[in-house]
């Protein structure tokens, strides 16, 4: 299965379970992502919902920061890839 880098974790929210990520590709709700650091897979999930500046949105893209709500905790620093 082909992943493709959608962007980096630059911060966790650990009390909202949000990581706020710098999109170098698309996202959507619904895509399958994986987070990894160190080349270690640290677990996937699929993206429930994305914030922009607070206001939900279905998609966004290159450029854009997004906080995006994890079911598990995630390093800064951690890529974040599509499957």
């Amino acid at each position: 299965m082909a992943k493709i880098k959608v962007g980096r974790v630059s911060h966790y929210y650990d009390k909202l379970g949000v990581a706020i990520i710098d999109l170098t590709g698309a996202l959507s709700v619904g895509d399958k992502v994986v987070f990894e650091r160190g080349g270690e897979e640290l677990f996937s999930e699929t993206v429930g919902s994305i914030q922009i500046e607070h206001d939900q949105v279905e998609s966004a893209g290159k450029g854009d920061i997004v906080g995006v709500k994890v079911n598990e905790v995630v390093k800064e620093g951690a890529e974040v890839y599509k499957l």
